[in-house]
């Protein structure tokens, strides 16, 4: 019967050195497989294309972005234009108010003075009247 023999530090170290680089010849190999370069030139191509199809949407949508904003202003623009419009007719109507309120209370003022002055000039006469014994 053989005995089991167990390999030694170096033995291991050579061997795994062996493997090693039996896989990097092997990942070497592979790289150099010239189905692998079309592969990636084919990569690089879609990449290339979904790029400049990314770029051209988002140059779309900036270029609707700008219109937006051109619609956005404009209507901007209208609406304030339309609120300084409003403000002035309602500051117009403000004045005309006052000045309506104002005549109305001088109107006011000058009918209770005619009757005050009715009164006293009632009261006048009825002492002239009565001093004089009518």
């Amino acid at each position: 019967m053989s005995q089991f023999r167990s390999p030694d530090a170096f033995e291991r170290r050579n061997n795994a050195a062996a493997v090693k680089k039996a896989m990097l010849e092997k990942f070497r190999a592979a790289t150099q497989a010239p189905e692998l370069e079309s592969k990636r030139q084919e990569r690089l191509a879609i990449a290339q294309a979904r790029a400049e199809r990314q770029a051209q949407r988002d140059a779309e949508r900036e270029a609707a972005r700008k219109v937006r904003e051109a619609e956005e202003a404009r209507l901007a623009a209208i609406e304030a234009e339309r609120q300084a419009k409003l403000q002035k007719e309602a500051e117009e109507l403000a004045a005309l108010e006052a000045a309506d309120k104002a005549a109305a209370n001088e109107a006011l003022l000058a009918e209770q003075k005619a009757k005050r002055d009715a009164r006293y000039a009632a009261r006048k006469a009825a002492k002239k009247n009565k001093k004089r014994g009518y």
